[in-house]
This record gives structure tokens, sequence and C-alpha cells, in this order.
């Protein structure tokens, strides 16, 4: 556990999973798509071999669940705490002996957080093109010498569109929007490019 400020972040209870669904289906609402399917990712996720129980955190505000493995509540964004969750996330994975942290994200927000382009690392998609949302995270020096290669995404992310509705039923319904960060969202996961 750690405390930063008002924030305790710590490993997330396997009976705090349906909240952590929840916050992360309204963290996520209308945010890159309408609707959301991060929590069903997340649900998918806990259930696959991918799973590290030992990096997923939770970070609370008094006592209120505002962000999950993936997600800060809007009400709570911009207060530093997806930004510690992300520094106290690094520095355990360091701790096991992980050499790095790769994933897709906004490099807008993690480039922020020292998250780099996987063409730095020649680091490709599946498909063998760098991608601008692909992001890596060296947690070992030198590490330009030690990687390359494709990156998989956990089979966590490949789900069929029906599982995600009948999970999806299980919550209050919401109405889905179309949004200018979907738009913007298109834009950053179509910048794909091949290695010269």
């Amino acid at each position: 556990e750690a405390m930063n400020n008002n924030v305790l972040i710590r490993n997330e209870l396997r009976s705090e999973w349906r909240k952590v669904e929840e916050v992360t289906r309204d963290a996520f609402w209308d945010q890159f798509q309408p609707g959301a399917d991060e929590h069903f990712i997340l649900h998918c996720l806990r259930e696959s071999d991918d799973f590290i129980p030992e990096l997923n955190f939770i970070a609370e505000v008094d006592g209120n669940i505002t962000f999950g493995p993936l997600c800060v509540l809007k009400e709570y964004r911009k207060l530093g705490i997806g930004r510690s969750l992300v520094k106290h996330s690094v520095e355990v994975a360091t701790k096991m002996g992980f050499r790095a942290v790769i994933i897709y994200g906004d490099p807008r927000y993690y480039g922020r957080l020292g998250f780099r382009c996987g063409e730095k690392y020649d680091i490709k998609t599946p498909t063998d093109k760098f991608a601008v949302a692909l992001m890596v995270l060296p947690l070992v020096p030198n590490i330009e010498n030690l990687i390359g290669g494709k990156f998989y995404e956990s089979t966590a992310f490949n789900f069929d569109e029906k599982d995600l509705e009948d999970f999806d039923s299980t919550f209050p319904p919401r109405e889905k929007s179309i949004t200018e960060s979907q738009r913007e969202f298109q834009v950053l996961q179509s910048l794909k490019y091949k290695a010269d």
C-alpha cells in the first residue's frame, strides 16, 4: 500500500471486482467509442493467464474507489491520481523483475509519464508496423539493446460482441453518444506505419 496525499493505492480485492468494473465503465463511457468495453476487458483479463494480481492496483480517495486498473473517474481527473498509480505500479513491476511496460495508450498522456513510442525500441504491432499509440516504458538501463519484436495484446482483448452485450446488460442502462474524444482516438489508433 502507498499513501499519496488523500489517495491510498493498494491491491484490488476480489470482493471489489464488480465495483471496479462499475468505475471502469463510468470512466470510459463514450470516451473512445459509443458506450464502453473496458470494463468487460478488465473482467476478461482477470480470468486470463496474463493477469498479474500483484500489479492490479486501485486508488481510493476518502474511502471511495476512484481509479481502477485502467481508469480515473472524470470527477477525479487532473489531480495526479493516475500519475501516482502508474508510478506505484512501475515501482512494483521493477521490483518484480520486469524489464519494460508496453501498452497501447494516448501518447499525449503516457508520454508525460516517461513512455515512448515503441519505434524507439523496435517494438511493432503483430502486423509488423509501428503504431503511435504503442508505448514503451523501460524499467532497466540500456534496454534499447535488449528488446525488439512484436507486441501481442492479451487474448482478453479479443472478445465476442455478444458476450460484451450480455455482460453490459447486468449494469444500469446508459445512452451512448458520439464524442470528439472518439474522433481523436480513431485518428490515434489509425497512425500505424511500416519501418523503413
